[in-house]
Order: structure tokens, then sequence, then C-alpha cells
């Protein structure tokens, strides 16, 4: 136990240090954060850490959510609701769509229910990455606006996607059925 609390305790001082690398590179610090978590995901100690899905809904996410709600300019918002609520439903949809056809073709015993459960994950992105990727690209205000504004809401559509294919693998159902 006291290993594993050490080996956080590691794993929050690379993260810092890691963020200090993306201000003095002047990157931005999501993709500096992806590319060092992918590299320390081929060290040995640190290949295995698991977290449960709970902590990261009631731990990490919310403050995430909570900032990146700020940024937005709720004016903005309301101006483009239209596209901002097609986009961030119809691609989440679509992107999951893709996914679950591609990986179920693709892969040998991959079911359409798995796919769609690929895709509720891999469709999500990050709202505060896409607003600070976005930040540092000059930009005009209104695309920026958009961007953080349809990245929030597709963190409500997506686990929704996630939530039924998970039903769908739990109780061996999955249908495509056309509306009437």
């Amino acid at each position: 136990m006291q290993s594993i609390f050490i080996q956080y305790i590691f794993l929050i001082l690379i993260v810092l240090g890691l963020l200090v690398i993306a201000n003095k590179l002047r990157l931005a610090y999501p993709i500096v954060l992806v590319l060092g978590g992918l590299a320390l995901s081929f060290v040995a100690p640190f290949s295995n850490i698991t977290i449960h899905p709970e902590l990261v809904f009631l731990i990490f996410l919310p403050p995430l959510l909570y900032e990146a709600a700020w940024q937005v300019s709720w004016k903005e918002f309301w101006k483009w609701r239209g596209l901002i609520i097609g986009f961030a439903f119809l691609i989440v949809i679509l992107t999951s769509c893709v996914i679950a056809v591609v990986s179920s073709a693709i892969v040998p015993g991959f079911t359409l229910a798995l796919g769609f459960l690929l895709g509720g994950i891999v469709s999500l992105p990050d709202a505060v990455s896409a607003t600070t990727i976005v930040r540092r690209v000059n930009v005009p205000k209104s695309l920026v606006s958009l961007v953080e504004a349809e990245s929030l809401l597709n963190d409500a559509s997506s686990p929704i996607v996630f939530r039924f294919a998970l039903a769908a693998v739990l109780t061996g159902q999955f249908q495509f059925k056309a509306l009437p």
C-alpha cells in the first residue's frame, strides 16, 4: 500500500515536471502530458497503474469542466447554439458509428456493441485540452468560443453513447433499427 502511495507521489511530480517543461517550451500542456504519459506507459513501475473510472468522474472531471465552463463565452454559445448542439451530438454519434463499424470489421471477434463502447470512449474530446490548444493558435475568438462550448457539450453526449453501448455489451442485446 505504501509503495503505491509513493508511486502516485512520483507520478504527480512527473506531471508537474511535464507542466514546467511545457511552459518553458511554450507548448500546449495537454500535448506534452499526452506524450509524457505515453512514454511513462513503457516504464515498468508505471505501466500497470490503474484508476477506477468512478474516481475520474467524481474527483478529476468536475473541476476540469468547471474551469472550462468559466472560459466559455455564453453570449457566443447562445449565438451559435444550433451549430454547437448539432456538432456536440452529431459528431459524437457519427464518430462512434464509424469506430464501431470499422473496429468490428477489422478486429476478429470484435462485436458492433464493443465497437460502440470503444467509440463512446474515443469520441470524448477533452474540453480543457481543446481550449488550451486552440488558444495557443492564433484563431478568431468566435472560433475559440465555438470549440470551447462544443467540447463541453461533447462531455455530455459521449458518456450517453458509452452507457448505452455498455448496457448492450453487458446484456448481449444490440440492434440497429431504423425509425418508422
